[in-house]
């Protein structure tokens, strides 16, 4: 078994790692302001799902062949680059409501689909597997047990803590949701901004060489 000082120094690690801003945070925000606190745990449960989905095949060891792989992970990062794009393409585009309206005329997504966009939003993005892999090996040693065993308990002190920060921002921009429906203005400028951020983290993720 782990040793208590390094799961405590993990965890901290893990909740300083929550903290950087990318493609889980601002689309969980943005839910959250546009469509509320409901919305927003909806689309986290869909985020928790596509870390599970990582640290299991990092738990087995296919995320270290993905990574051998130059055509595979060049296929991942350019659909998430992609679906990123695209997120930033519904917040903007004319003739329709957008990722981002909060106009209360208008029905609200489905749990489906924020689950599902929540999910992808996560798995495609390769920096997860990416940082899975690149960290994981720091904390374990065989010392301490089967290494499944310990990858699996890292894995979820790692949705743990993300879990518990995301829905605190959940919670925080759900409360701002007010401000936002009554100033248009308001709205249309965090539209513009929030698909400035999704277009520069596709680009981002584009550009990358890093595996």
């Amino acid at each position: 078994m782990l040793p208590i000082n390094q799961l405590l120094l993990f965890a901290f690690t893990a909740f300083l790692m929550v903290l950087v801003p990318g493609p889980n945070m601002i689309y969980l925000i943005t839910r959250s302001v546009t469509q509320g606190k409901k919305a927003g745990l909806i689309s986290l449960s869909g985020v928790v799902c596509g870390f599970l989905f990582h640290i299991t095949l990092v738990c087995f060891g296919l995320t270290a062949v993905l990574m051998a792989v130059p055509f595979a992970y060049m296929a991942l990062k350019t659909a998430g680059s992609v679906y990123l794009l695209y997120l930033a393409w519904q917040a903007i585009k004319p003739g329709s409501k957008g990722l981002f309206e909060t106009n209360k005329q208008l029905p609200p997504d489905k749990p489906l689909k924020l689950f599902s966009m929540g999910l992808f939003t996560n798995v495609l993005n390769p920096k997860v597997a990416v940082f899975y892999l690149s960290f994981f090996p720091q904390f374990i040693k065989p010392a301490y047990g089967p290494i499944l065993a310990q990858s699996f308990l890292l894995g979820f002190i790692q949705i743990s803590v993300s879990c518990t920060v995301n829905t605190m921002i959940v919670l925080s921009a759900a409360k701002v949701r007010h401000l936002f429906s009554a100033n248009p203005t308001w709205m249309r400028m965090q539209q513009w901004f929030m698909a400035s951020v999704f277009s520069g983290l596709a680009l981002k993720m584009a550009l990358d060489k890093g595996k």
